[in-house]
């Protein structure tokens, strides 16, 4: 078998890899203190010791609460296959309490062969509800509930909320609430009468660590010893990757790749990007294909933007950013001009503009979409008192500057200055 067969067949193991959620959250599901470990013991315990449980999976976008809870779910079926029901719900389909239960209805129905009415009022699904949830624990059976967007479920009067968990608290009822929020406060949503009956169990999914995102890189990357590829090539891919991945220009690349933060979707596309343009020749990742795959994932809509601008404007984006690092309650043209002013006084800069040419500036990059007004309440204001705010980060305005043709020295030195 050529080389470069041997590189093909490389590409699809990892592609296989990167496009398994399953694969990519097992290996951070091995610790006992893994949100994995935990979620799984509140689900189990509620299967085999036939009791009522809810928690919250709560955390950014990203980070990965559904990939954790489809794999726990996946796992308990195939443990438990006969004595689980899952039923899934989305605050942003089924927000509303009554297309929330004649959903519940539906899908209920399907996994119990029954006949589904779609003409049933609300209060025909409530009671169908509770008394479903008393024949499936007479039958030792768990209906596991699955609320996406919970905190859009919290709304309203909330009766969708308050039927499940009042259902629950009978003996004979054997169930699972499993809501998945990105706010963390989801839990103080509740009204009253459904937090006393919520049991305030609570995991929090936070973005990958250093540790484990070198963790994932390598479950990810590093091909099989005992797969179909020829010993010596995957010893020679491996050795090569241990050996990028310990390099400062690669840490260099993820730095700017997890800044502010990196979601695991975002390093799956990375990835899959940097497998897409190995060579096959020699059939083994190098340094250069990863900083090419990083410059094709990176957000480019606001750097194009800034390669256009004037260098006044990119004087007022520097004073907006220096202002947002001194944590200013708010920042509008009037308090740009006095940063701009103390610029110029400090350094003595030729780059001094009059008044009204930097408020055509300013509402320049207004029109540009690389600033915006905090709210529309003052649109009747003068544009020069209005709150505004940056659109860009410090990486990406940093960036800019150093792709700018024109971008005076000063301005990089404050943005060193600045952050």
């Amino acid at each position: 078998m050529r080389r470069e067969n041997h590189a093909e067949q490389a590409q699809i193991i990892i592609r296989s890899r990167l496009c398994s959620p399953s694969f990519i959250f097992s290996i951070l599901s091995d610790s006992p203190d893994s949100n994995y470990s935990k979620l799984k013991y509140i689900v189990s315990s509620s299967v085999t010791e036939a009791c009522n449980n809810s928690v919250l999976l709560l955390g950014p976008r990203g980070c990965g609460k559904n990939a954790v809870l489809e794999l726990v779910l996946e796992d308990i079926l195939k443990e438990h296959p006969d004595m689980i029901s899952v039923i899934k719900l989305s605050g942003l389909l089924h927000c509303d309490d009554s297309c929330a239960l004649k959903e519940i209805a539906r899908q209920l129905c399907i996994e119990h062969q029954l006949l589904f009415s779609k003409m049933a009022s609300s209060d025909d699904n409530t009671q169908f509800l509770v008394s479903m949830l008393r024949e499936c624990g007479f039958a030792h059976k768990t209906i596991i509930f699955v609320l996406n967007e919970f905190d859009l479920f919290a709304q309203g009067k909330q009766r969708l909320l308050y039927s499940l968990l009042d259902a629950m608290q009978s003996v004979t009822s054997q169930a699972v609430v499993i809501g998945v929020s990105c706010r963390l406060d989801a839990d103080q949503l509740l009204e009253k009468r459904v937090r006393s009956r919520f049991s305030h169990r609570k995991l929090l999914f936070l973005h990958l660590s250093r540790d484990d995102l070198h963790r994932l890189l390598e479950h990810i990357l590093l091909l099989p010893t005992d797969g179909s590829l020829p010993h010596d090539y995957v010893a020679a891919f491996n050795t090569k990757l241990l050996h990028i991945l310990a390099d400062e220009n690669f840490h260099g690349i993820i730095d700017v790749l997890s800044y502010p933060y990196s979601t695991v979707s975002e390093l799956s596309r990375f990835l899959f990007s940097t497998v897409c343009r190995m060579d096959l020749n020699p059939g083994i990742l190098s340094l250069e294909n990863f900083k090419a795959a990083l410059t094709s994932v990176q957000r480019q809509p606001k750097m194009e933007g800034l390669k256009d601008c004037s260098i006044l404007e990119l004087y007022v984006l520097v004073c907006m950013k220096r202002l947002e690092v001194k944590e200013l309650e708010s920042c509008n043209f009037n308090s740009i001009m006095e940063e701009y002013k103390s610029i110029h006084d400090t350094f003595q800069t030729s780059d001094y503009y009059a008044r009204n040419v930097c408020l055509r500036a300013f509402e320049h990059l207004l029109q540009r979409g690389l600033i915006s007004f905090e709210d529309n309440r003052g649109h009747l204001q003068s544009s020069e008192f209005r709150p505004v705010k940056l659109l860009i980060s410090w990486h990406e305005l940093q960036q800019g500057l150093k792709s700018h043709l024109s971008c005076p020295v000063l301005l990089h030195k404050l943005m060193d200055r600045g952050n």
